[in-house]
């Protein structure tokens, strides 16, 4: 995995064939959690049969998109006026659907770029916020799974992967695994909100 860098304008990011499987697969589910329909076929055209061990970790994820008062919505969808929750009822009642579709609009729009053949993940200037935005719920949704409120939870959830991967001696290979996968997208995500500033010269 290559993070996102300036090229001619447009943040190019490169994932390699089972990468582009796995954040495909994590960008869809958080679609259908937050209401939206399967995005396209049940599995992309480039996904290949070799590629569904990898996915094998995030069966328990999808286990739980229908859960009631799911804590992972709130985090989607947090309310407005935590302390009065007449007006925070209020204030989802009109605003709520619509965030909704603009969620799952911005996931779609990733999911159909990673559908395309090929390493590059291209993101044009115009669609690069929308894009972090959507990385963010992906995010959001993956730290509500692992516990992950704090910089410190963040931390020591980095320490653990650190830990496997040295040691080899897993105790919650699914925590570990869906943190690295956690950590990879945030890194792409700051790579991107970069271009966006501006950090990094064009290489092209």
């Amino acid at each position: 995995m290559k993070a996102f860098r300036a090229r001619r304008g447009v943040a190019v990011a490169e994932l390699d064939h089972e990468e582009r499987t796995v954040v495909a697969r994590i960008v869809a589910d958080v679609g259908l959690l937050l209401g939206g329909e399967v995005f396209g076929m049940e599995r992309a055209p480039w996904e290949a049969e070799s590629s569904q061990d990898l996915l094998e970790y995030l069966t328990n994820f999808e286990s739980h998109l229908a859960e009631p008062d799911d804590p992972a919505i709130l985090r989607l969808l947090p309310n407005a006026a935590p302390t009065d929750r007449e007006a925070a009822d209020e204030f989802r009642r009109y605003t709520e659907p619509d965030l909704r579709t603009l969620k799952v609009a911005r996931l779609r729009r990733i999911w159909a770029e990673l559908c395309e053949d090929g390493p590059r993940w291209e993101v044009a200037e115009g669609e690069a916020m929308d894009t972090a935005a959507a990385l963010t719920d992906v995010r959001l949704v993956l730290a509500s799974r692992l516990g992950i409120e704090t910089d410190e939870d963040a931390q020591r959830l980095h320490a653990e992967a650190a830990l496997a991967s040295s040691a080899g001696d897993v105790v919650d290979r699914e925590r570990v695994w869906l943190g690295m996968l956690y950590e990879a997208l945030t890194w792409l995500q700051d790579s991107l909100v970069a271009f966006v500033m501006g950090e990094e010269a064009d290489d092209e």
